[in-house]
């Protein structure tokens, strides 16, 4: 918040659902995606193409943790992935036919921790564990944020609470976001300094 209790102008907070951005503050430019790499990216795309000036984008929402005693900061639990990684395209085949693929974006200002992202929703426990050999946490947006702001040229931050354990509990995340929502929001205070 600035001194004047406004958040700094210029941040674009981005948020898949209303229920994970609803204890965003007052005041703070929010653009609600819908769920999924597709619509994140051309939400964001839209936004940064014609919108105000962005000087910063923190995308903020829920994560499956995909290894088992996964733990955030102290303060409010939350992550702040330095790598985001998008798990579900061919990559290595469609490199090996000769197209140059991006899918790995590194971010400034983490935590260390590696975040998965891609359309499926994980909560098998087999496609748990293949993940949890190349990340920490699993989304469905992340990678498609830190895509679309590395390609307008807009410094990025992800900012995850973990809500399950990306196994059959995540059919629970209704009932848990709520309780997430409210420590993203309260990151967002602490942080959106100017």
């Amino acid at each position: 918040m600035t001194p004047n209790g406004m958040p700094r102008q210029g941040v674009l907070v981005v948020s898949a659902t209303r229920a994970e951005a609803r204890h965003v503050p007052p005041g703070t430019r929010v653009l609600v995606t819908g769920i999924g790499k597709v619509r994140a990216t051309l939400s964001l795309s839209r936004e940064l193409a014609g919108g105000a000036p962005v000087t910063e984008v923190v995308n903020i929402g829920t994560a499956g943790a995909l290894r088992d005693g996964v733990t955030g900061d102290a303060e409010l639990g939350l992550f702040l992935p330095s790598t985001v990684l998008e798990h579900d395209i061919s990559s290595t085949e469609l490199r090996a036919m000769g197209y140059e693929m991006t899918d790995r974006w590194d971010l400034p200002d983490g935590d260390g921790t590696v975040l998965a992202s891609g359309d499926t929703f994980v909560a098998d426990p087999v496609r748990r564990r293949e993940l949890a050999e190349h990340a920490h946490l699993v989304d469905m947006e992340g990678c498609a944020v830190a895509h679309v702001s590395a390609e307008f040229g807009v410094p990025c931050r992800l900012v995850k609470a973990v809500t399950d354990n990306a196994d059959e509990g995540a059919m629970e995340w209704p009932a848990l976001v709520d309780a997430a929502a409210r420590r993203l929001g309260r990151w967002l205070e602490l942080n959106l300094v100017s």
